[in-house]
């Protein structure tokens, strides 16, 4: 085989060759002799033909060597396809893949000396690769040689064609961490609007025409009587005014517009860093999804509102209302959306630190973490459900009852035949008598908001205890994780007396509001401290295990093939 020696002499190679087949060959008299002939031998050829046959096969050497990569692209192309070629290679001679002038070569020389003096592998021994990916990486390694410029331009290409690099960009991450952000708002804002009693304002839903203000007085009185006839007005709100009407229109209407914002700053930039190929395959798909949630959220929204506007969808006896069922969606959708732009976005700052993405692995690996990592998960689990059980107790407006702490009446809990009111039930079995007083019952609704949020008060305040009292895990837990701990025992402490102010003071409004942002708080506090202890992903594995990848996916023959020519190049 020729080497790369050889091949960087181009032209000067060729002429060499030239010159080698020029010479007088064994038992041919020369040219200038006369017609001298052996009676046993054919006719000699002529002067003339001899030195085109010459010739000739001078340029074929060069346009044979010249032609030499693309010859071992088609060849590997041919092993991974019928990898049973490949198997039966070493049964095969030398000399049907080996011209003669490379067997000849002081490189192939030196090859064969290196590989006289180390022991050869019996056949037991001997490895046999499945795929051409040694051989193509093996290729990368050795000295400069003609076939270089191909295989960088290939891999440049290979690059360009690439449909998405293998880690996002930081700009990425900072836009979702951003979006989060104005969600966070958005999510308070909602609060607000609930609490100010907002929310049917706006009868209709016009994703288009709807985020216009109204700007005469022609429009505003077309609102304002399209809002009499709903049943918020016959019921509750007849005396209003329509300057009383502008307030909580606008409270809706901004709402809805912040909406429409977060849904177009989060759409147009996901199709242009997926156009400008910024983010990995993954994270494009992730930025999809999230797409396609914010566009749900917006049809929960009015799902939800359109509860509140029919007197058909109101239990017997109750004032119109949005449906708790149809909020606690709407709400766990935000926070479903939020949690999934911060964690986005938390992972592609975690790819531009391969280093200490490496520490962190060997550490979290440590089998003192494994309780504290699945306990983690638990917690982030845990405050969700508790968020989304307040969002019952908003629902049915079951914060204006019982407004004492810790009790309820005269004891811990209400009296059983409370709790389990066979008024709610909707079949004469009473089969769901148990599901619809947890859903429906206030009073029962508010006992289970106060039952898991002492439980997840309670769990973290363990946890904390538990990273701070344990050798194991004290000694082996990241500085960070144990930062993110603290922070939720913070949150958690903050988020409590909140609640038990916002009980005991019937639900002011600012409180109420400020309790809806630090339960909030405290789920972003509990996924931070996730993102911390997870494992990292697949893209940072890659990142970690590229400066090894190359040695090692080669053979150990080929690697010691490889080091002889270098040698011996070095040499010459």
């Amino acid at each position: 085989m020729t080497t790369g020696a050889d091949l960087s002499d181009g032209p000067a190679y060729c002429a060499k060759r030239r010159s080698r087949t020029h010479m007088t060959a064994p038992g041919h008299a020369n040219a200038l002799d006369g017609p001298t002939q052996d009676p046993g031998r054919p006719p000699p050829i002529s002067p003339r033909r001899n030195s085109m046959h010459q010739k000739s096969h001078g340029i074929n050497d060069c346009i044979a060597l010249s032609f030499l990569p693309l010859h071992l692209a088609l060849m590997a192309s041919i092993f991974q396809a019928f990898p049973q070629l490949r198997t039966a290679a070493p049964r095969l001679s030398r000399r049907l893949f080996v011209s003669t002038p490379c067997l000849n070569s002081p490189i192939r020389s030196s090859l064969a000396a290196s590989r006289s003096c180390a022991p050869r592998p019996s056949i037991s021994q001997s490895v046999r690769w499945k795929s051409t990916q040694p051989l193509r990486s093996s290729a990368t390694i050795g000295a400069p040689h003609v076939g270089a410029p191909v295989l960088e331009a290939a891999a440049r290409d290979a690059a360009q064609a690439s449909s998405f690099p293998q880690t996002s960009s930081k700009s990425v991450a900072y836009w979702l961490l951003g979006s989060a952000a104005s969600v966070f708002g958005i999510v308070v804002f909602g609060g607000l609007t609930r609490l100010t009693e907002s929310g049917l304002s706006i009868t209709e839903w016009r994703p288009v025409t709807g985020s216009l203000w109204p700007g005469s007085q022609e429009e505003w009185e077309s609102e304002w009587t399209k809002y009499k006839s709903s049943p918020e007005f016959a019921q509750l709100n007849s005396s209003m005014t329509l300057p009383e009407f502008k307030q909580i229109y606008f409270m809706e209407w901004a709402h809805r517009l912040w909406g429409r914002v977060i849904g177009v700053t989060f759409l147009i930039p996901t199709a242009y860093f997926i156009a400008r190929k910024k983010v990995a395959p993954s994270m494009a798909l992730k930025l999809v999804g999230i797409c396609g949630m914010i566009g749900c959220q917006g049809l929960i929204g009015w799902w939800m509102v359109k509860s509140g506007l029919k007197d058909d969808l109101f239990d017997p006896g109750s004032h119109p209302r949005v449906s708790q069922y149809r909020l606690t969606a709407h709400l766990g959708a935000a926070f479903t959306v939020y949690c999934s732009m911060v964690l986005a976005g938390l992972s592609i700052l975690k790819e531009h630190h391969p280093a200490k993405a490496a520490e962190k692995i060997k550490t979290l690996q440590h089998p003192a973490l494994r309780f504290f990592r699945g306990s983690v998960t638990g917690l982030v689990l845990l405050v969700f459900t508790t968020a989304m059980s307040g969002a019952l107790v908003a629902g049915l407006d079951a914060g204006l009852i019982y407004n004492e702490f810790p009790w309820m009446g005269i004891g811990l809990a209400p009296p059983k035949k409370e709790l389990f009111d066979p008024f709610y039930s909707h079949v004469p079995d009473q089969s769901d008598l148990w599901w619809r007083n947890m859903l429906e019952n206030p009073s029962l609704v508010q006992l289970d908001h106060r039952m898991l949020a002492t439980t997840t008060f309670t769990a973290i305040i363990s946890l904390f205890a538990y990273t701070r009292f344990s050798k194991g895990v004290r000694s082996k837990l990241p500085k960070d994780a144990r930062n993110g701990v603290l922070g939720v025992v913070h949150l958690v402490s903050l988020q409590v007396a909140l609640g038990i102010s916002t009980l005991i003071y019937m639900v002011p409004t600012w409180l109420a509001s400020a309790h809806q942002a630090g339960a909030l708080a405290l789920l972003t506090g509990a996924v931070v401290l996730y993102s911390r202890i997870s494992m990292p992903r697949r893209a940072i594995l890659r990142q970690i295990m590229a400066p090894h990848a190359v040695r090692t996916s080669a053979a150990p023959h080929i690697n010691a093939r490889l080091g002889a020519t270098n040698a011996t190049q070095k040499s010459l």
